[in-house]
This record gives structure tokens, sequence and C-alpha cells, in this order.
């Protein structure tokens, strides 16, 4: 379900090229902490990679996985973990 957002977003950067953009990694707090860091850089790393394969400019992205330290919803809740479980792209200055 995600390959359709990526790939307007890869389009988005072939049309601005001097975007620099973070790539930021997810997860909710299910695991431990260092599990969690892994994953999420693991998730950001992917989608960089994908990007890449799209025609981005690979020096121009940025990956990083915060884990489970900044959630957008409660982790109690499955809908909430799910919605923690993410990759975000941020235009950086």
């Amino acid at each position: 379900a995600s390959r359709p957002v990526l790939d307007e977003a890869a389009t988005t950067l072939r049309k601005f090229p001097e975007l620099n953009i973070e790539i930021s990694g997810h997860t909710d707090s299910a695991g431990n902490d260092q599990l969690n860091m892994n994953l999420s850089q693991a998730r950001a790393e992917a989608v960089k990679q994908y990007l890449i394969s799209k025609g981005s400019d690979g020096n121009k992205l940025t990956a990083k996985g915060y884990g489970e330290t900044q959630p957008i919803a409660d982790n109690a809740t499955a809908a909430g973990r799910a919605a923690n479980r993410r990759v975000e792209l941020k235009i950086l200055e």
C-alpha cells in the first residue's frame, strides 16, 4: 500500500533535485529499545534505497531511525501501535 506514495515522493524529488530530505523510521513500543532502533533504521534505509532505485539522488537523502522515541499515537491500542510503525519524509533546510 505504501508503494504508490513512495512513487509519488520519488517523482516529486526528481522534480526538485535541490531538496535535502530526512527519511525517519519509527516503531511502536513492542520489543526492546535496541531492537526498535535497529528496526526503525532498517525501515528508513529501505525507503532510501527504494527512492534511489526510482531515480532520487542518494546524496540528498538521509536515513535515520528513531525507534519508539517519537510516537504519534497511543501504544496501548493496536491502531495506535500501527500508526507508530511508520516512515516519514521531511524537507531539511
